[in-house]
């Protein structure tokens, strides 16, 4: 069974390292000159508009899945009228653009802040006489880890906003002020079954995902079954097939939807050591149609991203229950180069381990050449 992947970054060759085990071949598409993938699999090195090499992949493959969500959504509709994509090119359609989420989101009854599409200076006042300040302008596409978005606190912010980001259609959202982010991966097969792993508690820095904890504390019952009931919703009004992650605002017990991700997530990197099956494995059973895993966690996790350099592998590793995962890519200044998962059997243990790493991170990080 060879699988077809749009995208070639660290998600792809997750989802590689993950399926090997099972029998699965890989064959990616990416136009980029170097990939985290190249060396596992083969790759096609074209344009994702590229209608020819779309056709090599699908001739080569049992099935096409994308690692990340900023696909040109041509590319996978044109491959869906030869070969099974999954997730299916609709979901990728609605998570592309952050009106047409939001607004499927509030038709599904998934709570959300305030919102309104913004394509002009005067919508733009509009909106803000409505929602008011602060708030929140955002790209309504290809916006990811912080980029094309802007906080407006006061109404000298305004115009700077503006000026920077009115090109391209716009959404403002109220902000939220909210105690922390709180995210979900609903997994579902192409044979109809659907697991939910436990919620995550998420830190971001300058935008970018810096530590996941799994499970979250402090979630009543109630609150995870909302969560998932929600997920579930999205699942069958997309007819989805994978792993879907959704991020959602936690206002001290209530909830506001974010965003979601039509993909394997960041949020879900812990479940490669933290978990009975990864987001990665799970992802690959679900659109090739097998059981799907378990998705229990095992004792406690967390996921630290390693950004811009990468701290002495050695003493990663000294600290009891760390796994290191490297992603073959060149340093540079906010990027993403690999991430370290740490268990442990409580909260406690798994606190103190955060806080060594952490320090190591910070003392001892240094490109690697």
């Amino acid at each position: 069974m060879r699988v077809g992947v749009l995208g070639a970054g660290q998600l792809g060759r997750m989802l590689a390292l993950a399926g090997y085990p099972l029998g699965l071949e890989f064959l990616f598409l990416d136009p980029v000159e170097d990939a985290p993938t190249d060396g596992l699999a083969d790759r096609i090195k074209a344009p994702f508009d590229d209608r020819a090499a779309l056709d090599r992949l699908a001739a080569a493959v049992d099935v096409v899945t994308y690692e990340f969500e900023n696909v040109p959504v041509e590319a996978p509709r044109h491959l869906a009228t030869w070969i099974p994509v999954f997730p299916p090119p609709e979901a990728l359609d609605v998570a592309q653009d952050r009106l047409a989420e939001k607004t499927m989101f509030r038709r599904l009854g998934i709570p959300t802040p305030a919102f309104a599409a913004v394509d002009s200076h005067a919508e733009l006042l509009d909106a803000l006489s409505s929602i008011g300040l602060p708030a929140v302008l955002k790209t309504r596409r290809l916006g990811y880890d912080g980029k094309g978005q802007r906080v407006l606190r006061e109404a000298s912010d305004i115009d700077a906003a503006w000026q920077e980001l009115g090109a391209a259609p716009l959404i403002l959202e109220a902000f939220v002020p909210f105690k922390r982010e709180i995210s979900v991966l609903a997994v579902r097969s192409r044979s109809g079954p659907s697991v939910f792993y436990p919620l995550v508690e998420n830190e971001h820095r300058g935008g970018i995902l810096h530590r996941s904890l799994a499970p979250a504390a402090n979630l009543s019952t109630a609150t995870t079954q909302a969560v998932d009931a929600h997920a579930a919703h999205l699942l069958d009004a997309l007819h989805y097939v994978g792993v879907l992650a959704i991020e959602f605002f936690d206002l001290d017990g209530t909830l506001l939807a974010n965003e979601m991700a039509p993909r394997v997530h960041n949020s879900g990197h812990w479940t490669m050591d933290g978990s009975e099956t990864s987001q990665f494995e799970n992802h690959l059973r679900a659109i090739l149609g097998w059981p799907l895993g378990g998705t229990e966690a095992v004792g406690c996790a967390a996921m630290l991203n390693l950004v811009g350099s990468v701290p002495s592998t050695s003493e990663v590793l000294s600290l009891p229950g760390a796994h290191l995962h490297l992603y073959g890519k060149e340093p540079r200044a906010g990027r993403k180069l690999g991430h370290v998962n740490l268990c442990a059997d409580d909260p406690r243990t798994l606190a103190l381990l955060v806080q060594d790493l952490e320090r190591i991170i910070e003392q001892t990080a240094a490109p690697r050449r």
